[in-house]
């Protein structure tokens, strides 16, 4: 039994697959990501979910063969990873575990762990790829001053088209009236109450708008199709700087994948797809294989040393669940 955890700015995903292909048992937990919260949330977060998989499977925590746990913000501050590396330890009662961030759960659910390259775009954005061995990571610099083609960086600008609509910098759209209904706003000013004081700048709160400039694309606001298009070229670019760190020959074909609820805006797609088109002739695009917690469980039986075989990985494509929109986060 392999266990695989994808934590994300808004849940964390738990999955538990035995070794013919079959998902056993699911469960979710709230956001691994510690960074607005403290490290001591991992760890909390981290046996709520393992203890409702492994109820669900009817194990224990002991019984699994091998986990890998996929850990938003895993990297992005040395001095915080020997606490991230010791931390399923006292959750599961044993060492058969990796961790690493959450982007390579993408990857590995989406190419089925074959070199390639995937490119993440749920609450932030990035890309991780392997070729011959070596991994790469472009992009996910927070979404302060990163994240482009992200949920969050589509909401912030779609509030910032929706306060140039509100002072007359810009025509008004369809946005206007999406975001004054979904935020039930009494005055248009009343948004900086929402967002800074009610909100507190929550991340996932802010990045959850994204679906509102989607909405408003499709009735056809120019301003939120021009968002959405600009964030499908950001994450070609993502997937073209990661390419030449990987050092893909001109002659190769790149596989590229993409997982994350971004996608599910058609807008963002095209533009993604097009923009790949316009940047390197020889990038095939694929449609995720698997989900990234069920990407986990996979990696997590190849590091064990005891990869799914075929036939188990048909089955497991045959049975796959296709997230929802907004479902996949970083």
């Amino acid at each position: 039994m392999f266990l695989g955890v994808d934590g994300g700015g808004t849940k964390t995903a738990f999955c538990m697959v035995d070794r013919s292909g079959h998902v056993v048992a699911r469960a979710q937990a709230a956001s691994s990501y510690y960074f607005s919260h403290g490290i001591e949330l991992v760890e909390r977060v981290l046996k709520e979910g393992v203890d409702a998989v492994c109820a669900a499977a009817g194990v224990t925590p002991a019984d699994v063969e091998y986990a890998f746990f996929g850990l938003p913000g895993y990297g992005e501050a040395a001095r915080d990873l020997p606490v991230l590396n010791a931390t399923p330890r006292a959750v599961l009662g044993h060492d058969r575990y990796a961790c690493d961030n959450d982007m390579v759960c993408g990857w590995a659910g989406s190419l089925g762990a074959v070199d390639g390259i995937n490119v993440i775009s749920g609450t932030g954005s990035m890309t991780y790829g392997e070729r011959l061995g070596r991994g790469v990571r472009v992009g996910g610099w927070s979404e302060m001053f990163g994240d482009e083609g992200s949920a969050h960086w589509i909401a912030v600008r779609g509030l910032n088209a929706f306060s140039r609509m509100g002072d007359g910098r810009l025509p008004e759209g369809p946005l206007a009236e999406v975001f004054r209904r979904h935020l039930e706003l009494a005055s248009d000013l009343d948004v900086i109450d929402v967002v800074h004081n009610q909100w507190q700048g929550d991340r996932s709160r802010i990045a959850a708008l994204s679906r509102s400039v989607a909405e408003a694309a499709a009735l056809g606001d120019e301003a939120a199709t021009e968002i959405l298009t600009d964030a499908g070229r950001e994450l070609a670019l993502l997937v073209d700087v990661t390419r030449e760190r990987l050092e893909f020959g001109p002659d190769e074909t790149v596989p590229v994948s993409f997982s994350g609820g971004t996608f599910g805006a058609h807008t963002v797609l095209e533009a993604f797809a097009s923009g790949l088109k316009n940047r390197f002739t020889t990038y095939e695009l694929r449609h995720p294989l698997y989900e990234p917690v069920v990407g986990a469980a996979l990696y997590a039986a190849k590091l064990a040393g005891t990869p799914l075989d075929q036939p188990a990985l048909d089955a497991l494509r045959t049975a796959r669940r296709t997230p929802a929109s907004g479902e996949d986060d970083r």
